[in-house]
């Protein structure tokens, strides 16, 4: 990643089972949703591997810049996903940005 660059990153636990079809649907849709807001670059849908941690999934992104950033979190279809979907069916979550030291 280069300096300057955003890097988003949302650990989370759903309510829904971890192999359901509302898990999945989150997931899709989140990926869908979130990754066509213009300024959203590298946009993945992870699954937790470790044991020490207790989140099982996570959305990461880039961004160009802090402006790109800040354009994401206004942006229209980022607060409907989170008002319709993330602050429903989300169980519990941290939130991560880091920038090149």
């Amino acid at each position: 990643m280069k300096k300057g660059r955003i890097r988003h990153m949302a650990v989370f636990t759903l309510k829904s089972q971890y192999d359901s079809a509302e898990t999945k649907k989150f997931l899709a849709d989140g990926e869908k949703i979130l990754s066509s807001i213009p300024v959203v670059e590298h946009f993945e849908v992870l699954k937790q591997i470790s044991n020490k941690y207790d989140f099982e999934f996570g959305f990461s992104m880039e961004f160009a810049n802090q402006e790109a950033y800040d354009t994401y979190n206004a942006h229209p279809d980022h607060q409907a996903f989170v008002e319709e979907r993330w602050k429903k069916e989300v169980k519990k979550f941290q939130e991560i940005d880091f920038e090149v030291y």
